[in-house]
């Protein structure tokens, strides 16, 4: 039996705004991280299990109990591998659940999932009830590996590319509001109030609203969304397969496009992460940037991303193809991360520093924002249509394993080497996916295409 997708213009809208929204709502605890810091240290106090992590975290960074920039960020850090281990290990699961029982209940039980680490951050008064909050979250995130499957159910080959850049869109918008709300909520008279309510704290009104934004993104697919796979197109419940995602490094029983692109994509955003996690030291220790000066580096980047993924994409990878637009978009990323990294001698113009590291963020934002999107429709175009789910699953997974790795890696780097050298390293590491690029198929095979 053959089955027809619905109408890619009225469900492309309707997913990326549930993408959209559960993005601003992930998004809104960036800012909050020193001062969460802050906050459960002097509410526990020594000999805390906050201490004891901030301790282990000065040590390494060489800050200082009165200058902690660094020990903050590296706290962020440490709470986003939580959740990133999580969603390696947990995205594929989501997947292939959705691949067997359709793709609308795995989306409603993984945002009612993240409402519920919301409001658990909400009346998080001790820090290990922040940490299982974020456990929780980590655990529950498999919405947007679902999500973009259901893109992939409702695109065809010629329109793929435009689906995943609505997506990557839909990111790049995301994290542009969520840091923003969040800021916003964290100061003033709500924040004030809660904070005197018993069980509640300064940043439960930032909590508050990401527990809202999911109740809504819930209520939302529950009306606008229907179900994207129809069980003539599922794939049947007594097959067995690893819940391992390393072994999509190799073909096993999916076309061997679905391997390789995996690699890039994993070569890609290890590097790509790294860049992203120490980005705010070097504009601290080069630029002397304070915070909110941090915040219109990602405004910036955010909106490029936004803008290429949004627009960019949908028209050059129909023409172009998409390895060729990955490419592209790879071979930007090398001189972007020579160009963000290069430290700029002082006895030159004080305006060259500022113009050279800008000037390699917008490559950095374009060749990535140019990347993502193609290579999640090249792997989705190399997948049988009752895989989907479960191979886009492995796919972001492999992208949560680099955002827990590489900034590890990346930090031992900066410190222990200098500055320069994590955006030289990576641009080296990039060559490697920018070659491996130029092995994949340029069409993926006819049967892939076809659906059940």
């Amino acid at each position: 039996m053959t089955h027809t997708p619905p109408p890619t213009r009225r469900l492309l809208p309707i997913l990326f705004l549930t993408v959209f929204i559960d993005l601003v709502g992930f998004s809104i605890i960036f800012p909050l991280f020193p001062d969460m810091l802050e906050h459960y240290l002097e509410k526990e106090g020594p000999g805390s299990l906050i201490a004891g992590l901030a301790h282990q975290l000065d040590t390494f960074s060489g800050s200082t109990e009165s200058n902690r920039l660094y020990t903050t960020v590296l706290f962020g850090g440490f709470l986003g591998s939580l959740y990133s281990i999580l969603q390696f290990v947990f995205a594929p699961i989501w997947g292939r659940l959705s691949d067997r029982h359709g793709r609308r209940p795995i989306l409603l039980i993984s945002i009612a999932g993240l409402c519920v680490s919301y409001l658990v951050w909400a009346v998080a008064d001790t820090f290990l009830l922040l940490i299982i909050s974020r456990l929780l979250a980590g655990l529950m995130g498999g919405n947007i590996s679902v999500a973009t499957a259901a893109v992939a159910d409702v695109t065809d080959e010629k329109d793929r590319a435009k689906g995943m850049g609505m997506i990557g869109a839909a990111f790049g918008l995301g994290f542009i509001l969520g840091p923003a709300i969040g800021a916003i909520l964290s100061k003033g008279q709500i924040a004030e109030t809660l904070d005197t309510v018993p069980g509640f704290n300064t940043f439960s009104a930032a909590a508050l609203a990401a527990a809202g934004l999911s109740a809504w993104n819930l209520v939302w697919v529950i009306w606008k969304l229907p179900e994207t796979h129809p069980v003539s197109a599922r794939s049947v419940p007594t097959q067995t397969r690893s819940a391992n995602p390393l072994l999509l490094f190799r073909s096993g029983d999916l076309p061997a496009g679905v391997a390789r692109t995996n690699l890039v994509f994993f070569l890609f955003q290890t590097a790509f992460a790294g860049m992203e996690f120490t980005l705010v030291f070097l504009a601290k220790e080069r630029l002397h940037y304070d915070s909110r000066d941090m915040m219109w580096i990602f405004i910036y980047v955010g909106v490029l991303i936004a803008l290429i993924q949004g627009g960019v994409v949908r028209r050059l990878a129909p023409r172009l193809g998409e390895r060729n637009v990955s490419l592209a978009g790879l071979a930007m990323l090398i001189p972007g991360l020579l160009l963000t990294g290069t430290e700029i001698p002082e006895e030159l113009p004080s305006w060259l520093p500022i113009l050279t590291f800008y000037g390699g963020l917008g490559l950095l934002a374009v060749g990535s924002a140019l990347v993502s999107p193609c290579l999640s429709a090249l792997v989705s175009l190399y997948t049988p249509a009752d895989r989907q789910g479960d191979v886009l699953g492995r796919f972001r997974s492999l992208g949560a394993l680099s955002r827990a790795v590489a900034p590890i890696l990346a930090g031992v780097v900066y410190w222990k080497i200098g500055a320069s050298w994590p955006y030289y390293g990576s641009a080296l590491v990039m060559l490697a996916p920018l070659l491996l690029a130029t092995r994949l198929p340029g069409t993926p095979p006819t049967s892939v295409d076809q659906e059940p």
